[in-house]
């Protein structure tokens, strides 16, 4: 091995990775990604028009949907782009699509400091363009039989559930578009409260629902509107309204304003918009010079490049990953179940042939377990500040938990159900509409989700990775992380008083029961994602800095931790296992939380005691076995990297970042959710990184599963402001850089 510095050349993405294609689409499943800061664009060329859709984080209306924002429409006179000459790129480096055909060209881009979206035509001859926004909320519609899965009801209610139209109309030289959630009426969150009976407290509860606002105005100069018009795309009829070229033009720029808020008023959201755009047109030459160096420091941050036969795993690692940094700045966390680049769902299933609106396991209804996929690999990417979204999620709804622990059980924390909606109250499907008489009304009434808390802690060790990776200050995330531990000390100490006069066992341990290890083993006593997690948690808790826990903090996480029983145990052809719990009732679903102790939670791996243990169960516990997939959220690249197994961490993950079945590589889906899938790509990304590099606190160990027929270049962060760089060939380590060197001395090599 040669362990020197790695050369001082920009390493960067290779241009190869930027998806090209020389023939239009078909539809929009054949769409590309494009977007920054909080939008995402799903853009193609059909028929010779350029089309694309608007997203942005945080759009729910009243019936918590994730709603789009509209389609554009831009026609070219000359009609450039149906030829052999046509040419449709996404330019990774700048972070937008650029779209040619016989010298004409369109770049399309997204401000990532504004909300704004870009729109440069350039024509070899003067030419006249349309651009026409198309919506189908262009009056209000029934949301019906399987539609109603895009919101929180998901079924039939009494009463009608409607998309509410928008309001659109012209301007001098614009189209103006807007939806505000109307408040003469029930939305999703009043009934949410009201079902689950939290009205005493509804006025102390956070909704993200009352006077939701969002729109924008799309604007050309030179331009004028011309009309209106109806038509049909996929299942679904709109209505389009035009703005054309004055006269013909060699050059077309086009802006589009997006604004979200939720103010008193429509003519305040208003405001908010017109200095949104003001601020776009004054700021229009530097913008795209910043958002062009913020995608170049992007790349430049992390990477994994792999050489040859299997270049294709690294491509969709980076394809993807530009996906989840187009909701670098959001309000909201990017969805499991399609991020913002959803598209028509008759072209993911048949059978649901319903609006642009739609995706399945809703808009507003966040599923933790496979939000938390999305957001681990942020950690070695050096990605810290998108994982803001995701910790506000958490931070905002922890007032409404903690109510629900008030209210219904008269004891303190916060308590986090599995499939909660966006203000942290369970989803009312998942509830349980029709509930047993006298059923505990904390609980769902819910065979997969039933006393599934702990899934929440997932994202507490990420804020506490935050302040071991990057240094950050984590003084907001602490009262949240104690008011979780909280829960769990309080309720299942109150749990076990009501069922007899003892609140630990005989050994002063909690009774974890009844407890859930994940969606599948159920009624569990002892759960190992419980007991694993409240492990970690608290370990790490006490391992703070005196600056951020006083003494009487220390003594009480330190009485809980000694609390926490061991980890279960089993046995299989004579091989020592890990358990899911010390017993269940039944097998619900077919996640394996018996390796839970090895991801996310990190007990045991490489350079751990005991690794055979989680070894053995990987290879001969039968459910471990039968669930053995890479498809959607399964885990199993991870799990067999953190074990050190390199070829089933080898094919798993090559399955795992195959080309999806659709146009663009990493639109992979629907899995068990829908596409694109986003935890699918961040299960992924977070098992190619720790085939390359794993972390144990200070300790960096490279190359743990790495085969040797990769040849790979790669940067990567580890705990303590540290970046590795490096290159293998032929399984050894050619090149290495530290920063900062101080740290080289932590780094374990494989041989």
């Amino acid at each position: 091995m040669h362990a020197t510095s790695l050369q001082r050349q920009q390493q960067t993405i290779p241009p190869t990775y930027n998806v090209i294609w020389t023939t239009p689409s078909q539809n929009s499943s054949e769409s590309m990604p494009c977007g920054g800061g909080d939008i995402g664009l799903n853009v193609w060329v059909e028929n010779g028009d350029v089309l694309f859709y608007l997203s942005r984080s945080g759009t729910f209306d009243e019936n918590n949907a994730m709603l789009k924002l509209g389609r554009v429409r831009l026609k070219l006179s000359s009609n450039p782009f149906n030829d052999n000459t046509f040419r449709q790129e996404l330019r990774l480096q700048e972070g937008g699509v650029r779209i040619s055909g016989n010298n004409t060209v369109l770049n399309l881009w997204v401000d990532v400091f504004r909300p704004v979206v870009h729109i440069d035509i350039q024509s070899p001859k003067p030419t006249k363009i349309t651009t026409t926004y198309e919506s189908w909320r262009y009056e209000d519609r029934l949301v019906q039989g399987s539609a109603l899965r895009e919101n929180s009801y998901k079924i039939p209610q009494k009463f009608e559930v409607k998309t509410y139209k928008d309001d659109i109309r012209f301007g001098e030289n614009e189209i103006f578009f807007v939806h505000r959630n109307r408040n003469d009426l029930d939305n999703a969150f009043d009934y949410t409260v009201r079902l689950e009976g939290m009205e005493e407290v509804k006025s102390e509860l956070y909704t993200p629902l009352k006077n939701n606002t969002f729109g924008g105005i799309i604007k050309g100069i030179n331009m004028k509107p011309v009309g209106e018009s109806t038509g049909k795309y996929a299942d679904t009829d709109f209505r389009g309204w035009t703005l054309e070229s004055v006269k013909p033009t060699r050059l077309q720029n086009i802006e589009i304003a997006l604004h979200v808020a939720q103010t008193s008023t429509l003519e305040e959201w208003t405001t908010g918009l017109r200095k949104i755009q003001t601020d776009a047109f004054q700021n229009k030459k530097t913008a795209l010079t910043q958002t062009q160096a913020w995608w170049r420091q992007f790349w430049e941050r992390s990477y994994i490049v792999i050489e040859g036969a299997d270049s294709t795993i690294s491509r969709n690692y980076q394809l993807f990953r530009y996906q989840l940094g187009c909701n670098a700045y959001g309000q909201w966390p990017t969805k499991f179940n399609g991020g913002l680049f959803t598209f028509d769902p008759v072209f993911v299933d048949k059978k649901y042939n319903h609006t642009p609106d739609f995706r399945l396991w809703g808009g507003g209804t966040m599923t933790a377990q496979n939000q938390r996929l999305v957001y681990f690999p942020m950690l070695k990417s050096g990605d810290f500040n998108m994982l803001k979204p995701q910790f506000d999620f958490y931070l905002r709804s922890q007032h409404n938990a903690e109510l629900r622990s008030k209210i219904y059980w008269k004891h303190a924390g916060a308590c986090f159900t599995e499939q909660i909606e966006n203000f942290g109250l369970p989803n009312p499907f998942e509830y349980g509409y029709k509930r047993p008489e006298g059923y505990d009304p904390g609980m769902e009434y819910n065979a997969w989700l039933e006393y599934q808390w702990d899934t929440v802690f997932e994202f507490c060790l990420m804020m506490l990775e935050t302040e071991r990776y990057e240094g950050r200050n984590i003084t907001s995330y602490i009262p949240f992380i104690e008011s979780c531990l909280t829960f769990f000390d309080e309720h299942y100490q109150w749990l076990a008083k009501q069922r007899g006069t003892k609140a630990l066992d005989e050994k002063g341990h909690y009774v974890f029961y009844p407890s859930s290890a994940c969606e599948t083993f159920k009624m569990t006593y002892n759960s190992a994602t419980v007991i694993a997690a409240l492990k970690v948690i608290l370990t790490r808790m006490l391992e703070l800095p005196d600056s951020y826990l006083g003494t009487s903090q220390r003594q009480k996480w330190t009485a809980m931790l000694n609390r926490i029983p061991p980890l279960p145990f089993q046995e299989f052809e004579g091989q020592k296992t890990l358990a899911p719990a010390v017993a269940w009732m039944r097998v619900q679903n077919s996640e394996t939380p018996q390796l839970y102790p090895v991801f996310p939670w990190g007990l045991y791996g490489i350079g751990k005691p005991d690794l055979e243990v989680a070894v053995n169960t990987y290879k001969h516990d039968p459910h471990a076995i039968k669930f053995r997939s890479h498809i959607g959220w399964r885990q199993y690249s991870i799990f067999a990297a953190r074990l050190g197994l390199t070829n089933d961490a080898m094919e798993l993950t090559r399955l795992k970042f195959q080309n999806s079945n659709h146009r663009f590589p990493t639109f992979w889906g629907p899995g068990f959710d829908w596409t694109p899938d986003h935890n699918w790509g961040g299960s992924a990304m977070i098992g190619l990184q720790e085939m390359l590099m794993q972390v144990d606190d200070k300790k960096i160990y490279l190359l743990p599963a790495w085969p040797k027929q990769w040849n790979v270049k790669f940067k990567l962060h580890a705990p303590y402001n540290t970046t590795i760089e490096g290159e293998v060939k032929n399984g050894k380590i050619e090149a290495l850089k530290v920063t900062p060197t101080s740290r080289t001395s932590d780094v374990i090599l494989p041989y």
